[in-house]
């Protein structure tokens, strides 16, 4: 349990380094959070400025910036398609689903994060390095990770899209085009690896509507029937177990 906050202190200083604006980064303990200005009375009246403004409104995203860059999508995007796929649109609940997602991705992003951990929380946090080389160092690690999986096809994509020019090397591709390629990626393979989760699952639906129609049964529901069955298949394969090595396995290796 000691080790969770030092996960979550990672990642937000892996994604304050990549899209906390320059300006900011640089004058990060420089920021005028509260304006006061004296009143007629002699009092004081007090206003948010634009940047506190701005800095709010960065940390409201900042769990949505957080998840796109880790394996949370496709793992939470698989496990909703498998209750799907299941007949049990309620079973397991969202708070379930999404816990399961958070702790697997925390499994899959163990030697990326701790490789963020090392060459720049840890130098940071003992005052070996400034704020912007912390920064610029914890983005590196994330880069890798994305690029081992991301598709060339999707990288090309938003390369044309964003008229960037060529580069020389996948590091030097900049987070602006890397980000939407990497979430298309994901989306593209959760949604491939749905598809075989389905099949056995709407097998066992046209057999038991087959059956069902044979016998004259037209007014029993299919889906009733091939619940149980759907179960029972899941359990003999020992299905939770499968899906998630499957889904951990899925995930190339970083970049070197």
């Amino acid at each position: 349990m000691k080790m969770f906050p030092r996960w979550i202190a990672v990642l937000l200083c892996v994604c304050a380094g990549a899209l906390i604006p320059e300006a900011i980064a640089q004058d990060v303990n420089a920021i005028e959070l509260l304006r006061t200005k004296p009143t007629a009375d002699g009092g004081q009246a007090y206003s948010l400025t634009l940047q506190a403004l701005g800095l709010m409104t960065f940390l409201t995203l900042l769990p949505a910036i957080v998840l796109s860059m880790t394996a949370f999508t496709r793992i939470v995007i698989v496990l909703g398609l498998l209750r799907q796929a299941l007949g049990t649109p309620q079973t397991p609940p969202n708070q379930v689903i999404v816990g399961l997602a958070l702790f697997m991705t925390f499994f899959v992003m163990g030697p990326t994060l701790s490789e963020v951990q090392q060459v720049a929380l840890k130098p940071y946090v003992d005052g070996a390095i400034p704020f912007e080389t912390a920064l610029e160092r914890a983005v590196d690690p994330m880069k890798k990770f994305m690029l081992a999986q991301t598709r060339e096809s999707d990288l090309k994509l938003f390369m044309d899209l964003a008229k960037s020019p060529p580069v020389a090397a996948p590091m030097e591709t900049p987070l602006s085009v890397l980000l939407p390629s990497f979430i298309t990626s994901e989306l593209r393979t959760a949604f491939t690896i749905g598809f075989l989760i389905y099949i056995p699952f709407l097998v066992i639906d046209l057999v038991v509507a087959s059956v069902l129609m044979a016998m004259g049964m037209m007014m029993v529901s299919p889906v009733m029937i091939a619940l149980p069955f759907k179960f029972l298949l899941f359990v003999l394969v020992d299905g939770w177990a499968l899906l998630l090595g499957s889904l951990a396995a899925s995930f190339a290796a970083p970049l070197p």
